[in-house]
């Protein structure tokens, strides 16, 4: 299917004669209850029929290869009004809606038309059809879709998850499977014949190509597939024709009436149809057998329950609840479960609303990025987190708005993510390689900045539409080389701002730990001037008498002890590096056990908290609390 062919032309061209008969009927028999104004005219005694203009034909798909359809043309008439003393004639043109039917399998031979009225508006269709007889599908009717198609071929596969055995739904579907190489060079990875035919198929015994007779509802498979693929690459190959013969029959028959030579559909690796052009009903199908097939192989409301169940499965074998770490394996058992590639079975739990699905298996610079999660609608499907060492080097240097970032310092290149330069977010290994830490890799939108993904390169054109719209396909088997851009973004913008603060804050708390004072007295009052802490409002905040403080301020000697240090660096609510200081120069420190365990936690992890919350944590370990609330 080379060209885009056109059901409207095709039928004001054969059937001209008949629309042209019914509109000239219709007037003869309706010319006085025509709806025209006309200045010469007043009353019309009759009308003429000079020509027909096609304007559109809408379609609705009928079962098997029926369909029914509205053409839609301006007619080009005179009316004339005569009396006693002489003719009065006018040009007028009116828009009829004149509805069809016919069958494609009689090559609409069968043609007839049911009703003609003059066109006021266009009605809805259940099933509508494009001009080139492609069903139109939205992408929110993709489930459904794919329900329906399971519910008249494989109806078992929606009572449960199971495997949709491909050469089972075949033999269903009336089509046979024959393992054949369609090109030498393993391009052309599936190929279905809808017509009868003598087809070349490649012998790689003998290196050259061979004629044999194809009958119609032949699915050629390339055997080399298993070794260049996947078994599940494979599997989706076969589904996906099935798909080509389901719903696609139509517009091959349309292009038959056009070509009688036209035999079959050749489908690249990748997805593309040979010698297609982006945007043409070629491609709309594919994009339709590219969607639908993975739906098909694992039914939304199934894989849910599946993906659920090994979600369970993982989190209690790892022992964790964070999605992101258990991603990976079970995108790998989805895979192996529905017997489907890892790229099918991630692209499908992104799909089903795991978002994390998108981080993982991210294929860069030889190897892949370390799983990592953000909040649901942080990417657009055409963005990214991860980024190659090339792109990385060419838009620092070429991006004035990412140079700036960078030469600041509040950036750091890690894991091919552009990440805010801070302890919260980076860690070194022994070799002193920065990597991201855990907390980074599941809040990637809090720390790393966005780049936009574009496509260089790939093996055709349909497979950069396909690829860019679903998902980010950066596997080790694809061929497809993105390139990433950074952009100013209110997402970027957000990021920007907290590696801003942060980086304020610790040259903030740098600042105060370079003046601190050597002594315990003189550190705790320079604290209190930094948090702008009154005696009392310490005292307060901290639950202790204001003269406790007022001593430890004035008196190095005077003796306290763990706990009321400790409950005043919360009420300050001084970071961990700092309230370490300020106890170093105590004559107390925080030793070993359980006790002095919640302590540490109290004052790394919950700082920020009132000294009332801390002490209610201590009393759920059956700890005391820090000081005595008044």
């Amino acid at each position: 299917m080379a060209q885009d062919r056109s059901f409207k032309e095709y039928v004001a061209d054969r059937f001209y004669n008949e629309l042209y008969g019914s509109v000239s009927n219709w007037l003869e028999q309706n010319c006085q209850s025509l709806d025209v104004s006309s200045r010469l005219v007043h009353t019309i005694d009759r009308a003429e029929l000079s020509d027909i203009n096609v304007k559109c034909v809408y379609v609705e798909n009928l079962p098997d290869m029926k369909i029914a359809f509205d053409v839609i043309l301006e007619a080009e008439f005179e009316i004339s009004e005569t009396d006693r003393h002489t003719d009065r004639y006018d040009d007028k043109t009116q828009w009829f809606k004149i509805s069809c039917f016919g069958d494609l399998a009689d090559s609409l031979d069968d043609f007839s038309i049911s009703s003609i009225e003059p066109y006021d508006s266009r009605r809805k269709y259940c099933n509508p059809m494009s001009d080139s007889l492609v069903p139109l599908i939205r992408s929110d009717q993709l489930e459904n879709v794919a329900r329906d198609f399971l519910e008249r071929n494989y109806k078992e596969a929606l009572s449960r998850p199971m495997f949709v055995d491909p050469g089972i739904l075949a033999e269903r579907m009336g089509l046979s499977i024959q393992m054949k190489s369609a090109s030498a060079d393993c391009s052309t990875f599936g190929q279905i014949f809808f017509a009868d035919c003598d087809a070349e198929y490649y012998d790689k015994s003998d290196s050259s190509f061979k004629r044999i007779h194809v009958n119609k509802g032949t699915i050629f498979v390339d055997p080399e597939s298993f070794f260049l693929r996947n078994v599940g690459s494979v599997n989706n190959t076969i589904v996906h024709e099935c798909v080509h013969w389901d719903k696609h029959r139509k517009a091959f028959e349309l292009e038959r009436l056009y070509n009688e030579n036209a035999a079959q559909i050749k489908c690249q690796v990748v997805g593309g149809i040979k010698d297609g052009k982006t945007g043409t009903a070629t491609d709309w199908m594919e994009w339709q057998a590219n969607a639908l097939a993975p739906r098909i192989q694992m039914p939304y409301r199934q894989a849910k329950i599946k993906a659920a169940e090994l979600i369970r499965k993982y989190k209690n074998i790892l022992r964790t609840d964070e999605l992101v770490d258990i991603i990976q394996p079970v995108i790998d058992e989805m895979a192996t479960f529905f017997c489907v590639s890892r790229l099918a079975a991630k692209i499908r739990m992104a799909d089903l609303g795991y978002e994390e699905a998108l981080g993982a298996f991210t294929y860069i610079d030889g190897h892949y990025v370390k799983p990592h999660a953000f909040k649901r609608g942080a990417l657009k499907r055409n963005q990214t987190f991860s980024i190659g060492e090339r792109d990385a080097i060419v838009e620092s240097t070429m991006n004035p708005a990412l140079r700036e970032k960078l030469q600041s310092g509040r950036y750091i290149f890690a894991d091919s993510h552009f990440c805010i330069n801070h302890p919260k977010y980076i860690e070194y290994d022994e070799d002193g390689t920065a990597d991201l830490t855990d907390y980074a890799r599941h809040h990637a939108d809090e720390c790393c900045l966005v780049f936009d993904l574009t496509i260089q390169k790939s093996s055709n054109s349909y497979g950069k539409q396909y690829f860019t719209e679903c998902v980010l396909y950066r596997d080790s088997t694809s061929d497809i080389v993105f390139e990433a851009h950074y952009n100013t973004s209110p997402e970027n913008d957000t990021v920007d701002g907290r590696a801003k603060m942060l980086q304020a804050y610790a040259k903030e708390l740098s600042d105060v730990l370079k003046n601190l004072p050597g002594s315990f007295s003189g550190a705790l009052t320079a604290l209190m001037k930094w948090r702008g802490k009154t005696v009392e409002a310490l005292a307060e905040a901290c639950s202790l008498d204001p003269k406790t403080i007022s001593r430890m301020r004035n008196n190095e000697e005077y003796e306290t002890t763990i706990e009321t240090i400790v409950a005043i660096c919360i009420a300050l609510q001084l970071p961990p590096v700092i309230s370490q200081e300020l106890i170093s120069r105590s004559a107390y420190s925080l030793g070993s056990g359980p006790k002095f365990m919640t302590y540490h936690f109290l004052l790394e992890a919950c700082y920020t908290k009132t000294i009332f919350e801390c002490n209610d944590i201590l009393r759920g370990v059956n700890l005391a609390p820090l000081t005595k609330e008044k």
